[in-house]
């Protein structure tokens, strides 16, 4: 029994030591997690080390004249570890370091800066904040500041580079440009291309510390990191400027919703110019969205080139036949379709049509050629390529759609309306690329926005002109086409854009906007635009403007869209001396020991003349502007007699007193080549109407 009692006491003995040992973890437990936890918490994190990533330098991106468009700018954060140095030194130094701090940045008071870093010196801050958004030449400065001069080791001072993207021209291309942000959709260039542009990351050794702030162990790079590619784009920054301008003015003008802009090279499909403005809620314009890409919308009348180009690929029209646009309305089903026109044209051909973009002519023409296999007009189109998306390398592209005869939407009166643009949804670069195979005799090409990318200076990969379609349709359809995109500007609905220095070829458009809720009833919105391409003889640019919604009761693309076209059109022309036609040098004179004069004001070329001795027979009445004719032994003057409100002939003159003469009567003038004036745009005789551009060429 006593042996009994012995082991029962031994077995309540360990059962109490367990009992006691585990009340004591229990008790070591509460008091690590509600006493001490702050202190080991701190230590775990004091003691974490990792390897993380430092952030490669971003690439630029060039337009196609090297000018910069997007570069990566370094950045610092200036931070300090007061756990390093000694109290000593840290109080002698302060005052001097605050006064530094507070002239630098005039930011915050010389005493606001000692006190911050009295406290922080204090609580062994180890990663205390000075400033972020240092630039470079003010880290030259801070590094020879006191206490910042001891180092890293010594004085505990801290600094990392951070990259921020900068756009030296602002908010010119924007959105082309774009940008790549963590958690965003990629948009544009920087979007596309962020692979190439980011580079590689390198690794450095860092610690965590209270916060969870990391700090570096050291100032060495483990792996240094690989810079980004450059990026070369097609982009003229001057005609890129030109466009936005020219957009902006008209949006302003005429109140409008937005409106974008694409300038094409019709044989390499660079493109060079690409500008999107939209209204804000101030009432400004700003380019946050790519309409020019993304908006795939109703194209209107631009899209009844593709539809007598289709029925002329078919053999089932020719410009030269005729078509009776009645009274201008016609009805199909249980819908009427009007002509812009009241009253209509009457009986006209087919290139006619054209020219006045009469919607009831087009859509009887289409209608009365497939109405028993619409099916085939729809594979003519797509056989164009109208049907594809173009797969640019900027994101966002929108989805073109051409109708089958066989969906569900199909209707009797589907066929005449997408004649003339309704029904059916296009991009403005997908209309322009198509436009653009007219021009380049049938071949279509894929828009480009990049040439080259470049890494430290080499070439490491050059893009080709990729080629979507060889031939879009017949040679015979393609010269019928560019005939009547030539007869629009000379006799048509864009007669507004005809010049005398160079032509232009392209289509008016102008379509009403369905209402979200109540499709094309009640108030309508209208979209204008113009799509072509010049010189019309030898095409080298081909370009589109849309315009959304304008709001002063002008909505028809010639008068909208069309002036944008225009005033890039003059200054492309006005810039680019290999699209002229050569001219013809004839000698104004022969050998002669007087040298030839240019005609100007009379005060200044009689100057010029009794300065050089020469013999002068002025034979000028009025003395203020006259032409000159030189002879064997002297120079003639007669008078030039101008009349008000008509167009001075300058032709002969020097470009200083043309310009002042043009100006004052209220022309705006551009010019092209050296020399004297050969030949002026507006005609001489020509009424004035002021504020109009008048193309001076010297020779």
């Amino acid at each position: 029994m006593e042996a009994k009692k012995g082991i029962i006491l031994r077995v309540y003995l360990v059962y109490l030591v367990f009992a006691l040992f585990g009340l004591a973890i229990i008790a070591r437990a509460f008091a690590i997690q509600f006493w001490e936890g702050e202190h080991w918490k701190m230590q775990s994190e004091n003691q974490t080390l990792d390897y993380r990533e430092i952030e490669a330098v971003r690439g630029n991106i060039f337009a196609a004249d090297g000018s910069l468009l997007a570069t990566s700018i370094p950045n610092y954060e200036i931070r300090m570890d007061m756990k390093v140095g000694s109290q000593e030194v840290f109080s002698e130094k302060v005052d001097s370091l605050a006064f530094c701090l507070s002239s630098l940045f005039n930011d915050k008071s010389a005493n606001e800066y000692k006190k911050q870093l009295v406290s922080a010196k204090k609580a062994g801050d180890r990663y205390h904040l000075i400033r972020r958004n240092v630039n470079y030449n003010q880290l030259k400065k801070i590094r020879n500041f006191p206490i910042c001069r001891l180092g890293k080791y010594k004085g505990g001072f801290i600094y990392l580079q951070k990259n921020v993207r900068e756009r030296p021209f602002q908010v010119l291309a924007a959105r082309t440009i774009g940008y790549a942000r963590e958690g965003v959709n990629p948009v544009g260039l920087e979007g596309a291309y962020t692979k190439e542009l980011g580079g590689v990351g390198g690794k450095r050794l860092m610690q965590k510390i209270a916060g969870g702030v990391w700090m570096p162990v050291n100032d060495d790079t483990e792996l240094e990191p690989e810079d980004g590619s450059d990026l070369v784009t097609t982009l003229d920054i001057n005609i890129q400027d030109v466009a936005e301008y020219a957009l902006l003015t008209q949006l302003i003008k005429h109140n409008a919703a937005h409106g974008c802009v694409v300038l094409m090279e019709v044989s390499t499909g660079h493109i060079k110019a690409i500008a999107n403005l939209s209204k804000t809620t101030e009432g400004s314009y700003y380019e946050n969205y790519n309409y020019a890409i993304g908006a795939s919308t109703e194209p209107g009348s631009t899209f009844k080139l593709a539809t007598l180009m289709a029925a002329m690929e078919d053999g089932l029209i020719k410009p030269t036949d005729s078509v009776d646009t009645e009274d201008g309305s016609m009805k199909f089903y249980d819908r009427v379709m009007y002509d812009s026109h009241k009253g209509g044209y009457g009986k006209i051909t087919v290139q006619r049509a054209f020219e006045v973009s009469t919607n009831v002519g087009v859509s009887k023409l289409i209608n009365s050629s497939y109405a028993k296999n619409p099916q085939k007009f729809i594979d003519r189109l797509n056989s164009m390529n109208l049907n594809n998306q173009l797969n640019l390398e900027i994101p966002g592209e929108g989805k073109p759609k051409i109708k089958n005869a066989n969906d569900p939407g199909w209707s009797g009166v589907s066929l005449p309306w997408m004649s003339i643009g309704y029904e059916t949804r296009l991009t403005p670069t997908q209309i322009l690329t198509f436009y653009n195979a007219v021009a380049n005799n049938g071949k279509m090409v894929k828009p480009m926005f990049v040439k080259e990318i470049k890494q430290r200076g080499k070439v490491v990969k050059r893009f080709k002109t990729e080629i979507l379609n060889d031939a879009i349709c017949s040679k015979k359809t393609i010269d019928n086409a560019q005939r009547m995109l030539e007869g629009v500007v000379e006799n048509g609905t864009a007669i507004n854009l005809k010049n005398a220095s160079y032509k232009i070829a392209g289509k008016t458009g102008t379509a009403q906007i369905a209402n979200d809720k109540y499709g094309y009833k009640g108030k309508l919105s209208h979209q204008a635009s113009f799509v072509g391409y010049f010189p019309a003889d030898k095409p080298k640019y081909s370009c589109i403007v849309v315009v959304n919604a304008p709001s002063n009761n002008v909505y028809y693309g010639n008068l909208v869209a069309g002036p944008i076209f225009k005033e890039i059109a003059d200054k492309v022309y006005a810039t680019n001396l290999d699209i002229h036609k050569p001219i013809d040098f004839e000698p104004h004179l022969a050998k002669t020991s007087v040298p030839y004069s240019k005609h100007g004001y009379y005060n200044d070329l009689k100057k010029v003349f009794e300065t050089l001795q020469i013999a002068l027979d002025n034979k000028a009445q009025t003395k203020e502007w006259v032409r000159t004719s030189t002879t064997e032994k002297h120079v003639e003057i007669y008078d030039i007699n101008y009349t008000s409100g008509l167009t001075p002939n300058v032709i002969g003159m020097g470009l200083q007193d043309a310009s002042y003469l043009l100006e004052n009567k209220g022309y705006s003038v551009r010019v092209t080549g050296r020399g004297m004036v050969k030949r002026q745009s507006v005609p001489a005789g020509t009424r004035i109407e002021k504020g109009n551009i008048i193309l001076l060429e010297l020779a």
